[in-house]
């Protein structure tokens, strides 16, 4: 008899719950994603219904989450190969997991490189929001980069801005890095090079195509690791409403930041409680959870979906 899937996506995608993986080996578990080596080179990447906000898991799960991100990364990941080299193997899950496994495990499953992660993230922004926001309005800079004074909220950079983090292991919070610091964590100065070229093409890339969609990218992060060559290579998720700001077109107002395709509202709804951003997190309301749920899910039709007829 098949298995069925536990109750909002079991939290830790524990093998006595998930039949199919019993006999992977357990290699991580993100706050989202969890990796099973499937053999020296190869592993099989797994997404769960888990929502973090401000480096902290939630216990509830937003519904049909782990799909969507699944699906969004492969279309992504498949779009940019003429762009950048990625971990993305054209294997099938189901060559792994069985033809009996379940759809709803086969959904959220890629195959992957096992590569070696850098300790960073590859940030790039378009627009004054969130974070960003805050930094210019207290020092005219986003990422330690001047900027013309009098921009508004929302409102586009002259260029795009590579902003790289310090990708902090779980429990730590992730910060901004200045030139140095990054170019260790990216392994010298050719590599980091390398590592701003490719995230800025991506991100041009990406934005062009949503675009076409009436969507803006405001802003999203790459990660990216080595292979046994030293090579770079894009690695996690890709443009996803996880590590993406996406917002539509057609209700970008200057001065405002319209409704966005990621979790920002949560992250409002949890900036008007008072929590402190440590555990344990506050509850979050079944309806924040299936509106996150379904702006998810939007926002995957209309980047995967054909363009509109011309002029429609």
């Amino acid at each position: 008899m098949k298995s069925s899937p536990p109750a909002g996506d079991d939290a830790r995608l524990s093998p006595p719950v998930w039949p199919a993986l019993e006999r992977l080996e357990p290699v991580a578990t993100g706050k989202v994603r969890h990796l099973y080596r499937i053999d020296r080179g190869t592993l099989l990447m797994v997404a769960s219904d888990r929502l973090s906000a401000f480096d902290v898991v939630f216990p509830e799960p937003v519904p049909g989450k782990g799909r969507v991100l699944t699906k969004l990364s492969r279309f992504w990941f498949v779009n940019t190969r003429p762009l950048a080299a990625n971990h993305l193997l054209d294997t099938p899950p189901e060559t792994i997991l069985g033809e009996d496994a379940p759809p709803w495990l086969l959904t959220r499953s890629l195959v992957v490189r096992s590569l070696r992660p850098l300790p960073l993230e590859a940030v790039v922004r378009a627009r004054l929001a969130g974070s960003a926001w805050a930094e210019y309005r207290r020092t005219g800079r986003v990422g330690g980069q001047s900027l013309p004074p009098g921009l508004a909220l929302g409102e586009a950079f002259p260029e795009p801005l590579f902003t790289p983090s310090w990708k902090a292991p779980a429990g730590e919070h992730d910060r901004a890095v200045d030139e140095r610091e990054y170019t260790e964590l990216a392994g010298g100065p050719e590599a980091a090079d390398r590592i701003r070229a490719l995230s800025l093409r991506l991100f041009a890339h990406a934005a062009r195509h949503a675009a076409t969609r009436g969507i803006v990218l405001a802003d999203t992060k790459f990660e990216f690791g080595l292979d046994e060559r030293g090579e770079i290579v894009l690695i996690d998720e890709i443009l996803t409403p996880d590590s993406s700001r996406y917002w539509d077109a057609a209700l970008l107002v200057p001065g405002t930041t319209p409704p966005s395709y990621d979790k920002q509202p949560v992250r409002d709804y949890l900036e008007n409680t008072g929590w402190d951003k440590r555990p344990p997190p506050p509850p979050l309301p079944a309806h924040l959870l299936d509106t996150l749920a379904q702006r998810y899910r939007e926002i995957t039709l209309r980047l995967t979906s054909p363009p509109p007829p011309h002029g429609g």
